[in-house]
């Protein structure tokens, strides 16, 4: 009988060797994608813009030599850029906010390697769907505030502090004293961003977007003599990258509150956005492998000591890059270092070109990304598993763009488990999981009582992971009070894993239950007697 499974590349030395011309071909257009997006997102963090290709470069040739998920892209991130332009704000701004967030970077990285020893790569499963995606929306629009000035020309001194309600107010003042010479380029190119995707021509969905944007902004920025005529914030700016690259954090701040609350939202943000890409890139993998969460905790970490040492951004695995990746036809991790080796060779031949980039189209770039957060679908998605997820998913993006991100979560995490209780769920069993585990010779059961929540989620976890392979293994949820989404979403995705290995797992139950929608994973409350 054959295997459902295809054969597993080899990793390692093996792996180079059998595939390097899928990985190489990869690792270039993913380069071709990298570029443009490493110069916009450190620029619109605050750093200087050649420091987000050192962070990517930091990524493909340091990161890919530990024990990394096989297909992810390692980078800096658009949803890190609210943290970022903040910290280095918060610790001085210019020069000195950067060498001071340099250090709240390697500090955050410390203690990712000992999360990573301890083991605590399974903790992204204790946050709720609809908090987590309604902090990515809240950070895609707040990436859309900060970037229309910029897009349209306009001199950063008439926003400079502002926050994204103050920004989203002033856009009719922006339009009015647009460059629109400048800004002519950034609406072509998100033309290109938006329209690209709805051609069905395959020789353009084998070039990234924002390539061919840079193909045609390039040398409009030429012919319209940006360098000649316009301001000098219009072009980007890489100066002496090599002369930049060297130790440079900056400790002084290290007693101070701001540095420890970046050091936190950092740790939150970047570990928890990254462990989730690893998830879904799993997924997305044809090979199905399954990567250690903890193992590529520990690779995030050295890489962010390396890059925040050196002056570079936050690394996490990047969805974008890495779906881009596996969709090339990436079969190991050497994809990602060759990815860093092309991004090298073009910090040593092609300074000259880069400096020629209009930062309106890396504006439209990171618009574009920002949408891709913050889309309509993720409004009417999050709708249809149900209204609570809703309200959820709207609390966090309200709270995050009129606060911070840390109390943006936390609202939409409390506002689930006030949800939770009005639902029925015990109050004992929402941080605890109460369950029986039945054996028999055939068969081993595990009745579930009291609520099954992404609170308690954790301690079931840990009870099915050390359950044995290729056993029948029944879960019976016919006396849970409640039931919600994550939980939901974990125990299907355990199921189909576990049945892939051979064994036979079944949920008993669920029909007691009376759904709060439609949706397959919706939350589930115990019917009435």
């Amino acid at each position: 009988m054959k295997s459902k499974h295809k054969k597993i590349p080899a990793s390692g030395i093996a792996g180079l060797t059998a595939y390097w011309k899928s990985d190489l071909v990869s690792g270039f257009l993913v380069f071709l994608l990298a570029l443009p997006l490493s110069l916009g997102i450190a620029k619109a963090s605050g750093f200087p813009a050649a420091m987000g290709v050192l962070t990517a470069m930091i990524g493909g040739l340091f990161v890919s030599f530990f024990k990394v998920s096989p297909l992810t892209i390692k980078g800096p991130a658009a949803g890190l850029i609210t943290v970022s332009a903040a910290s280095i704000a918060a610790m001085g701004g210019g020069d000195m906010g950067w060498h001071a967030t340099g250090a709240i970077i390697v500090t955050m990285a410390f203690f990712q390697l000992v999360f990573a020893w301890l083991k605590f790569g399974s903790f992204s499963d204790f946050f709720p769907h609809s908090a987590v995606h309604g902090m990515l929306a809240a950070v895609g629009l707040i990436i859309i505030a900060k970037q229309i000035p910029v897009l349209l020309g306009d001199d950063p001194i008439i926003y400079k502090g502002e926050g994204p309600i103050e920004l989203f107010m002033d856009i009719p003042r922006f339009i009015h004293e647009a460059h629109w010479h400048i800004a002519f380029i950034g609406i072509i190119s998100l033309i290109i961003l938006f329209g690209l995707p709805m051609l069905k021509i395959d020789l353009l969905k084998r070039v990234p977007a924002p390539m061919i944007v840079l193909i045609l902004a390039v040398p409009l920025a030429v012919s319209m003599h940006f360098r000649e005529t316009e301001p000098g914030y219009s072009l980007v700016n890489v100066g002496n990258f090599w002369d930049n690259v060297k130790i440079q954090p900056d400790f002084s701040g290290i007693f101070t509150f701001p540095y420890w609350k970046y050091v936190i939202m950092f740790l939150f943000v970047n570990s928890l956005e990254s462990l989730l890409t690893v998830k879904a890139v799993d997924n997305l993998d044809p090979y199905k492998r399954e990567s250690d969460y903890n193992d590529d905790l520990k690779a995030l970490g050295a890489g962010n000591a390396l890059s925040g040492l050196l002056g570079g951004l936050p690394m996490i695995s990047e969805v974008v890059r890495s779906s881009a990746n596996i969709n090339f036809g990436a079969r190991t991790k050497w994809s990602n270092f060759f990815h860093g080796v092309f991004l090298l060779l073009a910090m040593l031949l092609m300074i000259p070109l880069i400096e020629m980039i209009p930062n309106t189209a890396l504006a439209a770039m990171l618009i574009y990304a920002g949408y891709r957060l913050a889309a309509p679908r993720e409004f009417f998605n999050t709708y249809q598993i149900g209204k609570e997820q809703l309200a959820i998913f709207i609390t966090t993006i309200l709270v995050t763009l009129f606060e911070d991100l840390l109390l943006g979560v936390a609202a939409g995490i409390l506002v689930k488990i006030l949800f939770h209780l009005y639902n029925g769920a015990p109050l004992n069993s929402l941080f605890k999981g109460i369950y029986s585990v039945e054996k028999t010779e055939t068969t081993t059961t595990i009745h579930v009582n009291g609520s099954a929540v992404f609170s308690n989620l954790l301690g079931y976890k840990k009870v099915l992971l050390h359950l044995p392979e290729k056993e029948k293994v029944i879960m019976d949820f016919s006396k849970t009070r409640l039931i919600d989404h994550s939980f939901m979403h974990f125990i299907h995705h355990f199921e189909h894993e576990y049945n892939n290995r051979g064994g036979e797992f079944k949920i008993a139950g669920l029909k007691k239950h009376k759904c709060l929608s439609d949706h397959p994973l919706a939350t589930r409350k115990l019917k009435k007697a």
